[in-house]
């Protein structure tokens, strides 16, 4: 039976789960037109009436009437030379960036990245590719058209104020591609007074962890605690959960399990991913044996109360469920891991057998897409605790984002039939209708296809605790006979010392109470949850038999046998998402 988990860190495009503090700032003015001036237009041709028409009409902001005259330069149609096309197509993906059609705006400035620094606007671009950034998911591609710039062309004086946004948008760029080493260097450079240089180090923390580099990944990661206890922002306590998390599951991947289940406490229960974390925090007090079983069974005992539906992945109550039955198999007592073991199989073997039946029921990715609504509206018609399932893993940061584009887009459609005929008659109006149309098919497709691969990956960690349990089962049938082979006998702990009758005594501290759990759960009793165990295995530890310790008393008092108080230890475990390291 394996006794130790895996957690990864990984820290993708969606790291920060409630959107950073710096684009929050920037949003605020959406259309950044003082900030994003070209510099000098290029010595060329005198531009032609069309083209100071459609000048005139872009400064008076009609910029639906600019886009026609525009669009007529771009197209040839003006006789205007290269030079002036190309100040057109800059000036037209502005335009439609203030008409907030963004998909298309973008559409017109890749084509200027395209052409590379042969463009007169090429270097200009960069301002208004990390003005979109702040508006479109990094799955529309911006970050690679981002990356076709190169350091050199970053420190140019003109984008001094947006220097440091292009830094950390370029590093998530290298980080996404493996480039790790150009990744550290470009978050490194955003200097500590800007907006992005929490992110940048929470960024700079993970690289370190995808390199097997724990030293340098717990300095970037302390470092953010440092910068965010020292900020008055109170959005910053978002950051200072995902650093907590991501030095807990740095700690747990190098074995120091003492360490990782204290920055598990310190996640603040306001954390989007703080279910999920008390989960996580159950392994690492698992791996401190007679130590962590009492908060291990209690964290478990949290996770299924009825506050954390929307939150919690159901893989980990499944695997909770596994856990908690481990834990009463090593100490002997066979019928309350029978219990747990009952408890799962109520539940998941059917979730699987549905979620199955979705998945290769559903082929297309659009059909899928569409049930993904549903279910995230709990309007699917399913089961309910396959919706609910299913819901777990269409909730996490990266899929909202690109449920959302698709919202973005048909926001956008809705602009475009609203918007007046004459304009929609013109070339642009089509172009615009066309690319809409085009990114909502590839966005739809794109979110689809991601459902179905978290759905997958669900039902294949449910095909793998179904098996866990069967083995589970099996040991504690040949626990029962007293026919355990040597080495599951070795695992089984026994604590040394102690009468077998005794449990690890559950204490609370002269500010806080002991009270029975009564079968309510109170939010404010949520993490603090104790279990006492009592070890029914007898005799003296078997030679090679894992170490004990020594059990520690529970600041906080209660659990499945108790419950309420608060650790003075500051609060229990919590964040991100999925998408962080």
């Amino acid at each position: 039976m394996s006794g130790k988990r895996v957690i990864g860190i990984l820290l993708t495009g969606s790291l920060l789960l409630t959107g950073s503090v710096a684009s929050a700032k920037k949003k605020k003015a959406a259309a950044a037109e003082g900030d994003f001036q070209p510099e000098e237009a290029p010595a060329g041709d005198q531009p032609s009436k069309v083209l100071e028409r459609a000048f005139k009409l872009y400064d008076g902001e009609d910029f639906y009437s600019a886009s026609i005259e525009l669009s007529k330069v771009v197209e040839g149609e003006s006789g205007d030379a290269e030079v002036n096309k190309q100040k057109a197509e800059f000036w037209m993906g502005k335009a439609l960036y203030n008409m907030k059609y963004y998909s298309a705006s973008l559409s017109y400035f890749d084509r200027i990245v395209q052409k590379g620094p042969s463009h007169a606007y090429y270097n200009a671009t960069l301002k208004w590719l990390a003005s979109l950034s702040r508006q479109l998911p990094d799955s529309t591609g911006i970050l690679e058209k981002i990356g076709k710039y190169n350091r050199a062309e970053l420190d140019q004086p003109a984008l001094e104020k947006v220097r440091d946004e292009l830094y950390f948008l370029l590093g998530k760029f290298y980080y996404q591609k493996g480039n790790f080493k150009e990744a550290v260097e470009l978050f490194q450079s955003v200097p500590a007074t800007s907006d992005f240089y929490v992110e940048a180090k929470l960024f700079e923390g993970a690289t370190h962890v995808r390199e097997y580099q724990a030293k340098p990944a717990v300095e970037a990661f302390k470092e953010v605690l440092r910068t965010s206890a020292q900020s008055e922002d109170p959005r910053i306590v978002v950051y200072q959960d995902i650093a907590n998390l991501s030095l807990a599951r740095t700690f747990y991947s190098t074995g120091q399990y003492d360490l990782a289940v204290k920055y598990f406490d310190k996640v603040s229960q306001d954390a989007f991913d703080w279910a999920n974390s008390l989960f996580e925090s159950s392994w690492a007090n698992f791996m401190l044996k007679d130590k962590g079983y009492s908060k291990a069974l209690g964290n478990i005992h949290t996770i299924q109360a009825p506050f954390f539906d929307e939150y919690i992945k159901p893989e980990s109550v499944a695997e909770g469920m596994t856990v908690k039955a481990t834990i009463y198999f090593y100490n002997c007592l066979y019928d309350r891991a029978e219990e747990a073991i009952g408890d799962f199989n109520a539940i998941y073997p059917q979730v699987f057998q549905e979620l199955k039946k979705l998945i290769t029921g559903t082929t297309d990715n659009g059909e899928l897409f569409e049930v993904a609504v549903k279910i995230r509206k709990q309007t699917s018609g399913l089961p309910e605790q396959v919706e609910r399932a299913a819901r777990g893993v269409l909730g996490d940061q990266s899929i909202n984002r690109r449920f959302d584009y698709v919202a973005e887009l048909d926001h956008e459609l809705k602009l475009y039939d609203k918007s007046d005929a004459s304009w929609k008659s013109t070339n642009i109006a089509q172009n615009v209708f066309a690319d809409l149309t085009l990114q909502r098919s590839l966005a739809v497709n794109e979110a689809g296809d991601l459902a179905r691969r978290r759905i997958k990956r669900l039902t294949e960690e449910l095909a793998q605790l179904i098996k866990r349990v069967i083995k589970i089962e099996y040991e504690i049938l040949a626990g029962q006979k007293g026919e355990l082979e040597e080495e599951v006998k070795q695992e089984q702990q026994v604590i040394q010392g102690r009468s077998a009758r005794h449990g690890s005594e559950i204490r609370a501290d002269d500010e806080h109470e002991m009270w029975p759990f009564n079968g309510e759960y109170w939010r404010d009793e949520l993490g603090y949850y104790r279990v006492k165990i009592v070890n029914k295995c007898g005799g003296a530890a078997p030679e090679g038999a894992p170490s004990t310790g020594e059990a520690a008393p529970a600041p906080a008092a209660g659990g499945a046998e108790g419950g309420g108080g608060a650790d003075t230890g500051g609060g229990a475990p919590a964040p991100a998402g999925g998408d962080v390291p």
